[in-house]
């Protein structure tokens, strides 16, 4: 059963996303919350397996909020829900730990698949978001390889690995792509998050471009 909480500061959008939720088997609402600071609270107690957390809320809002769970609860997975364009909050989103984006008009399959997705410890890093954090940090001042500590103890195989990793590849798509095992990439993904000192393969992708690693328009 994976635990959700639900954090958004309008009712009616709990209320429809718990709607959707409890109709699944495997899905069981654990918390509620409207703002960034009960939220932080109250997933001491739920212990929730992914969070669907609003960006825009009073007090604290979503990042703020999303960067003090996963700080306090890594295992916990944090999707952000937002009604207009990523652009201005992607970046520092995946920075606080976020592992993907969903907008709240989404269909209500996507929003189940996602938080299954989420749930398994993969990225949901749609195009669109992909696109725009690839835009915001090709805008950052150039850095180096050097400046990332753990980029340059990955191996071969380990870099191969985290460029499809860019490019929103799934353990399963990055497996058949290197004539590998599912087993294998896992293996390798685990170390990549070792040496980078990610939480997640979302934080181990922004170092990646970050750094240089991977070149937007190259991968």
């Amino acid at each position: 059963m994976i635990r959700v909480m639900l954090v958004d500061d309008q009712e009616m959008v709990r209320v429809g996303f718990r709607m959707i939720l409890e109709a699944e088997s495997d899905l069981s609402i654990v918390g509620e919350a409207a703002d960034g600071a009960a939220a932080i609270e109250i997933a001491k107690r739920a212990k929730p397996d992914v969070i669907l957390m609003d960006v825009r809320m009073p007090r604290v809002d979503g990042i703020e909020a999303c960067a003090a769970i996963r700080d306090q609860h890594p295992s916990t997975m944090v999707m952000m829900l937002t009604t207009f364009d990523l652009d201005d909050y992607v970046h520092a989103a995946l920075r606080a730990g976020a592992s993907g984006f969903m907008l709240k008009d989404a269909p209500a399959e996507q929003l189940v698949e996602a938080i299954r997705v989420i749930a398994r410890g993969d990225a949901l890093l749609a195009p669109s978001v992909t696109r725009a954090l690839i835009d915001e940090i090709a805008r950052l001042p150039d850095t180096s390889v050097d400046s990332f500590p753990g980029v340059g103890e990955l191996t071969e195989r380990e870099l191969d690995v985290i460029k499809l990793m860019a490019r929103g590849e799934s353990n399963r798509e990055i497996a058949d792509d290197l004539f590998v095992g599912e087993a294998t990439v896992k293996t390798h993904v685990g170390r990549i998050l070792a040496k980078l000192g990610a939480r997640d393969r979302v934080q181990a992708v922004v170092v990646a471009y970050e750094s240089g690693l991977v070149v937007p328009g190259n991968q």
